[in-house]
């Protein structure tokens, strides 16, 4: 089991259903970015400020069974494996009761906008994945 655990509640709302009556499968990436952008700004805060952002080259999900609207949903994340420039999330999208609605994963890259080009992780944000 990865040691970095994050687990945040995300609400359904009556527009995120389809005319089958549960979400959309579009949303279950829409609500795997609130829950990233719930954790950043949880732990990292600070380092947002710098300037630095972590990118998505990389997105996944196996939808396991529909959500419905009066599901509770939790998403935990996961740091499966950190690299010099990147790192993998791994997330269970569940109700927090043993029903697993899916999993997803995505591939994120700590990367630089003034220079264009992927940067090292901050030893801060590996310090947190690595030691939580």
């Amino acid at each position: 089991m990865p040691q970095f655990e994050y687990t945040t509640p995300i609400e359904i709302r009556f527009v995120d259903l389809d005319a089958y009556g549960h979400v959309n499968n579009a949303l279950y990436f829409t609500y795997l970015e609130t829950a990233r952008i719930k954790l950043f700004q949880e732990r990292f805060g600070g380092f947002l400020e710098s300037g630095l952002m972590f990118l998505v080259v990389r997105a996944e999900c196996d939808f396991r069974q529909p959500i419905e609207l009066n599901n509770p949903l939790q998403i935990t994340i996961y740091v499966d494996q950190i690299k010099f420039t990147s790192f993998d999330f791994s997330y269970r999208l569940h109700d927090g009761a043993g029903k697993i609605f899916a999993e997803a994963k995505t591939v994120m890259v700590c990367y630089d906008p003034n220079s264009k080009k992927p940067v090292a992780l901050p030893t801060e944000i590996k310090a947190v994945f690595n030691n939580s």
